[in-house]
């Protein structure tokens, strides 16, 4: 069975003439052939909400693409390998972190500017850029497993922004162990403060 497209994919086949209205730097990547990462949204029948990164934090792009145009996808858990940029703080951490979270027992990978340079090959990280993971949990997190993972992580190189995704959506780790009576939740439909995230009840409320 295949994998659904989850957000924090990425994917190829999204080209300029299927967005119209893009700016020239839009234009410009696409053209290059990198790839764009799926969005947190609703985007309607057969298509799947995307976002167009640029060279700079002030230049994301969000539109959509059919799913038919799909021709690669990478999951964040298949970019795992630090590459030979050890001059990188977040490559550094993704190097020390590896083994600690593969003995955690819960999937995890790597999204952002990590993410995207190990897929794509384009550089996207500077020397003092974070590290963002995700970690799938389709059960229940408790909060003291929470707190134990984030400690893991707070020893690495740089900062490590870790994002627990849940069935509903996502939810930041540092929050969830922090404690907190409600916490942020990102899902397809907008953010929602929750109890429990992975409470389909609390959408309602």
């Amino acid at each position: 069975m295949v994998k659904s497209i989850e957000p924090h994919d990425l994917l190829w086949g999204l080209q300029a003439h299927h967005v119209p209205a893009a700016p020239d730097w839009v234009v410009r990547v696409l053209t290059s052939g990198q790839p764009v990462v799926v969005r947190r949204s609703v985007a309607g029948t057969g298509k799947i909400a995307v976002g167009v990164r640029g060279s700079t934090r002030d230049r994301r792009f969000a539109t959509t693409m059919e799913a038919v145009a799909v021709t690669r996808r990478v999951c964040p858990e298949e970019l795992c390998h630090p590459v030979a940029r050890s001059d990188l703080a977040a490559m550094r951490a993704l190097a020390w972190l590896r083994p600690r979270l593969d003995d955690c027992g819960w999937i995890w990978g790597v999204a952002g500017s990590a993410g995207f340079e190990l897929a794509s090959g384009v550089p996207a990280l500077h020397e003092h850029s974070d590290l963002d993971l995700i970690l799938r949990t389709a059960q229940p997190m408790g909060r003291s497993e929470a707190r134990r993972i984030l400690g893991v992580c707070d020893g690495a190189p740089c900062p490590v922004d870790i994002q627990l995704q849940t069935p509903l959506g996502g939810v930041a780790l540092r929050e969830w162990a922090a404690g907190k009576q409600r916490v942020l939740l990102k899902s397809a439909q907008g953010a929602y403060l929750t109890s429990d995230p992975w409470g389909p009840q609390e959408l309602a409320s």
